[in-house]
């Protein structure tokens, strides 16, 4: 018990559940995305329904909740503990400052990408998830009605949008960081790498930022 508690408070270990639970974050996003893909049914928002008030009622999801909350402090901790510890590890700055030969760009703005989500994933929970279940006006508005009244604001679908660009970034570099860790990142896994990191850091985002521009310019 000592050696795994001494593994996963060093750097290595951290470094490891910082990948895990990035992981296991990012396939909850896919989850999520599928099930929001929904929205682009042309059936009055009636499938979307369906599936947000089975998700709302299903016996698992207070667990689910719990577990998906706790993976996200972890993630967000963790990866704020490495990097504060990386700039600690060089507090003076360079004669000549070329970051760009010291550094990758998504790993100098890290911080930056990852405040950036943060504020995105807090007004984001508070706009479909607290303001629906728990401060609920009208019982008769929909989820999808919610989403569709939600992103007829420009300046929400904006946010939303340049909020989806970061969140993209991070990903980007998180899934190369990811597979550095693990030690995959091999001449023979590297076309594999390349295109599942693809899907995740590009498609997903592009699919959840397709959403509100969807609403906003829609013809009614």
């Amino acid at each position: 018990m000592g050696k795994i508690t001494n593994f996963y408070t060093s750097s290595v270990g951290r470094k490891l559940l910082v990948g895990l639970t990035g992981f296991f974050l990012s396939a909850f996003l896919a989850f999520h995305l599928t099930i929001n893909l929904f929205l682009f049914k042309q059936d009055a928002g009636k499938t979307f329904n369906d599936y947000s008030e089975f998700l709302a009622t299903y016996p698992l999801l207070r667990p689910i909740e719990i577990v998906l909350f706790l993976l996200f402090v972890v993630h967000a901790f963790l990866a704020l503990w490495l990097w504060f510890v990386n700039r600690r590890a060089r507090p003076r700055d360079y004669e000549v400052l070329r970051a760009s030969d010291n550094s990758k760009l998504e790993s100098r703005v890290t911080f930056i990408t990852g405040s950036v989500v943060l504020i995105f994933l807090v007004v984001h929970i508070n706009t479909f998830f607290v303001t629906s279940r728990f401060f609920a006006a009208e019982e008769s508005v929909t989820m999808y009605q919610r989403v569709a009244n939600a992103f007829q604001n420009p300046w929400y679908v904006a946010f939303y949008v340049v909020a989806l660009a970061f969140l993209a970034y991070h990903l980007k570099h998180g899934f190369q960081s990811m597979f550095q860790t693990f030690g995959l990142r091999s001449a023979k896994y590297q076309r594999l790498i390349d295109v599942v990191a693809i899907i995740f850091w590009l498609l997903i985002p592009l699919g959840f930022a397709a959403m509100p521009l969807y609403f906003l310019f829609r013809v009614h």
